[in-house]
């Protein structure tokens, strides 16, 4: 619980950076241009390819997981079956319309938000004995307290659980990606961070706090969901039915906005001159098709690494993305930093800003700050020691991507612009 305070403390310093970088620029692919402009192309080339990647191999492992999810009701038909339904059902969501991504993603969202409040609402019921629980009641503050108190093994599971935590709460950032098609950034995206606080708290640490105070934890496993455990004491029936089915949603919400987000990264290289310009053409409706077919791929590709080689590819892929979110929310706070201290230092004042982020600099800096202790609690931990193994030099990967992308295109130019003055003999060939 303490982790996912934490986590959420830190969650909300960055959305309050982002919400003021969001109404100053709502571009589509947002973190990939503010790492640009405020830190360095590179930095930005390099965030756009750590959240791309971030949410392909999300893309591709949710395929997968709602496959084996099916296969609870029909066993006898095989998860690629599943696998490649609901992927073509998620792709065209995407590429049809963004209202029919927006309006999907609300109801699916929807189902899993009111489980998460009947799950609190009940949960809390039970721990102060207004409905049954179990063959002996509620246990009490037991099980929160036990052997040991409240920490009884110190700090260190602290610093290692707030990597799990980051990934729990990757998606708020999503804000950022959506500004850039939102008719009206500088009412919606405030509210959007006002809000963000409150429903980590509510959803994230109250569901964590009811599991925490039911389910002991010798009993414990990750075998059974601690959720259907909890229902399972309370004697309500069907709950394993009921919870798949809340999981299938919660996996097919994920998958829609993973290619949703990592399209728009894909549209924004393109749009940068930083990938083939086609992948930055949009249909006649506002939609990047080609950036969303071309992250579409990369998500099935994840998924048959995931088959194919599940113990390398595989498992480099789900290491970076484990460093990515942090990397991500760092270079959001070191963008606000420098563009707050630049946009005063061009004489502009801070009464031009539509939105402004309290607190400044206490705000982007303790946002860095837990951000890159959460990077070393990857270093200290020897099972998570592997996503800065996979995750930095993937990093520098991109660097040096984008320096030779640069040259190339610098190599180039002047062959185009002495085609451009030679108009009759371009003609001729």
């Amino acid at each position: 619980m303490l982790a996912y305070l934490i986590g959420a403390f830190m969650v909300y310093l960055i959305m309050l950076s982002l919400g003021e970088l969001s109404v100053m620029h709502p571009e589509p692919g947002s973190f990939h241009f503010y790492a640009s402009r405020y830190i360095s192309p590179a930095s930005g080339y390099a965030v756009a390819w750590l959240y791309w990647l971030n949410w392909t191999v999300t893309l591709g492992t949710a395929f997968t997981a709602v496959g084996f999810a099916m296969q609870y009701w029909f066993p006898q038909v095989p998860v690629w079956v599943w696998c490649l339904v609901f992927g073509i059902l998620v792709y065209l969501l995407n590429v049809i319309d963004t209202r029919f991504f927006a309006e999907s993603e609300f109801y699916l969202s929807l189902i899993k938000v009111g489980m998460i409040q009947i799950f609190i609402v009940l949960g809390a019921c039970a721990f102060f004995d207004v409905i049954p629980f179990g063959q002996n009641g509620s246990p009490g503050l037991s099980y929160l307290k036990g052997e040991g108190g409240l920490l009884p093994h110190g700090l260190a599971p602290l610093l290692f659980t707030m990597v799990t935590v980051c990934f729990a709460y990757s998606g708020t950032e999503l804000i950022g990606v959506a500004a850039g098609e939102t008719s009206n950034p500088e009412k919606v995206i405030p509210m959007a961070v006002k809000a963000s606080l409150l429903r980590l708290v509510v959803f994230f640490v109250g569901t964590v706090l009811i599991v925490a105070l039911l389910v002991s934890p010798e009993t414990a496993t990750v075998s059974k969901s601690p959720f259907i455990t909890v229902f399972e004491e309370m004697g309500i029936p069907y709950t394993a039915d009921i919870f798949n089915f809340v999981i299938i949603t919660a996996i097919l919400s994920s998958a829609n906005t993973g290619l949703f987000a990592s399209g728009r990264m894909v549209w924004s290289l393109g749009h940068e001159g930083m990938m083939p310009a086609r992948l930055a053409r949009l249909n006649r409706k506002g939609v990047p098709v080609n950036a969303i077919t071309f992250s579409m791929i990369g998500g099935l590709l994840a998924l048959a690494s995931s088959v194919v080689a599940a113990d390398t590819v595989f498992v480099i892929l789900v290491s970076i993305v484990g460093f990515a979110t942090v990397a991500v929310w760092l270079s959001i706070c070191v963008a606000h930093y420098r563009f707050r201290k630049q946009f005063l230092a061009e004489g502009h004042t801070l009464s031009e800003l539509k939105y402004r982020c309290p607190f400044y600099p206490f705000v982007p800096v303790a946002g860095a700050v837990i951000c890159i202790a959460v990077m070393i609690g990857m270093g200290i931990d020897p099972e998570q020691r592997i996503a800065l193994y996979c995750g930095i030099p993937f990093t520098i990967l991109c660097y040096i991507a984008c320096h030779l992308t640069r040259k190339i295109r610098k190599d180039i130019q002047p062959e185009k612009e002495a085609e451009a003055a030679s108009p009759c003999e371009n003609t001729v060939d």
